[in-house]
């Protein structure tokens, strides 16, 4: 039998199979769970426990930027467009999302 608290988690947790390597992305807000208002603006941390990723990555993900406000410069399959794997991960559940790294290098 499964635990209630597996069930239902307390805080948002995502188990990620990204480029053929396991991770978790979570956050530490649970209003993330129960109230849509919340996903505005909030945090999550990435943590794939591979030797190149020394600490956990804290991203901020806004789910009501706009799209144009990105720079045009480029076109879309441009290599310079081309978005972490990571990135289109969360887009699978916020899409259209923007993602700040907030100053770590983008990996996956």
């Amino acid at each position: 039998q499964v635990s209630p608290g597996l069930r239902t988690p307390r805080l948002p947790v995502w188990l990620c199979s990204l480029s053929g390597r396991h991770s978790v992305l979570f956050g530490t807000d649970s209003r993330l769970l129960s109230d849509w208002k919340a996903e505005r603006i909030f945090h999550l941390y990435f943590y794939s426990g591979q030797q190149e990723q020394t600490q956990t990555a804290h991203l901020t993900i806004d789910t009501h930027s706009h799209h144009w406000e990105e720079a045009q410069r480029e076109g879309p399959c441009s290599p310079g467009r081309r978005r972490p794997a990571l990135e289109m991960a969360i887009r699978t559940k916020w899409a259209g999302a923007t993602v700040s790294w907030n100053g770590t290098d983008p990996f996956f």
